[in-house]
């Protein structure tokens, strides 16, 4: 099944330069791998505008071409009241994220859940965040621990939307 539009995935975290260029980057490898490209549009913001306009992360670069994921052409930007309105999932990478976000979705109203993008993992002894790797420099156990939970985000899409992957995923 192909729903009429578009699903809409936003990824938020502090800058927009580490943890959520490199969600969306995983997600859209998956996605393409699974022939979806064309069903699910993947982004990312951040909730700070310290580094808008700057490109992602070297470290957040370099992990993404070790595991030969697409680099994404982003460029750091904040999170709006339009995406509130415009995106169907809206996932953080931490509590005060979250709490920001769900802030702006009060303010404007809109009818987005945001969720922590962990609650996807299916392991009671996960962390409850992931961890910034601006300061701990893990981008390794960074996009382990994300590669994951977007694995089980992305089984919940495949779920609740009822879509057919055209390929399978390697």
């Amino acid at each position: 099944m192909v729903p009429q539009r578009p699903i809409r995935v936003l990824f938020v975290c502090m800058g927009n330069i580490c943890r959520s260029p490199m969600a969306e980057a995983i997600l859209r490898h998956k996605v393409a791998q699974l022939g979806l490209d064309d069903v699910i549009e993947v982004d990312s913001a951040g909730t700070g505008s310290w580094h808008v306009g700057e490109r992602p992360h070297r470290g957040t670069i370099r992990e993404l071409q070790r595991r030969g994921v697409s680099v994404p052409d982003h460029r750091a930007r904040t999170i709006t009241a339009e995406d509130m309105r415009t995106f169907d999932y809206i996932l953080t990478m931490d509590v005060d994220n979250l709490n920001a976000v769900r802030a702006l979705a009060r303010r404007t109203g809109a009818a987005v859940e945001p969720r922590p993008i962990l609650e996807f993992l299916d392991d009671p002894n996960a962390p409850m965040e992931v961890p910034d790797p601006y300061y701990e420099r893990n981008f390794d156990k960074v996009y382990d621990l994300l590669d994951k939970a977007i694995d089980g985000f992305l089984a919940t899409i495949i779920r609740t939307h009822r879509l057919t992957p055209r390929r399978t995923s390697r």
